[in-house]
């Protein structure tokens, strides 16, 4: 299941501070600050999608994610990979290079950690 744009930037909230209630939620947003309800229709939503739950402490919810960032964002990008670019990771890594801003520093790191996956996986 998908997030939405709203919905991942709370759930980013989340996974920075693994624990959270909904007081923590609203101090955390720039001005202007989303209502309380608002947070709280989303976090409801989010709920029933399984991204997060909570501990009741008396009248207050902390919540907490039940899925890492690591692996929403993974099936994110396989999504994008597999919906826009044949399911094909080089077609995509091609496209990336080519097309983002990338420095030649930045080129030269994306090297090395080729160079280290590939040695990993010959192994």
């Amino acid at each position: 299941m998908k997030l939405t744009k709203s919905e991942e930037q709370l759930m980013e909230l989340i996974w920075q501070q693994e624990k959270v209630f909904l007081k923590d939620i609203l101090s955390s947003y720039p001005d202007p600050k989303p209502a309380g309800t608002t947070i709280a229709t989303l976090l409801k939503r989010m709920q029933d999608k399984g991204f997060i739950a909570h501990t009741t402490f008396g009248n207050s919810r902390q919540y907490y994610p039940l899925v890492k960032k690591s692996a929403y964002f993974s099936k994110e990008v396989n999504g994008i990979i597999k919906n826009y670019f044949n399911d094909s990771a080089l077609q995509f890594a091609s496209f990336f290079t080519k097309s983002s801003n990338i420095t030649p520093d930045e080129l030269e790191d994306l090297k090395k950690i080729l160079d280290q996956e590939i040695e990993r996986r010959a192994k």
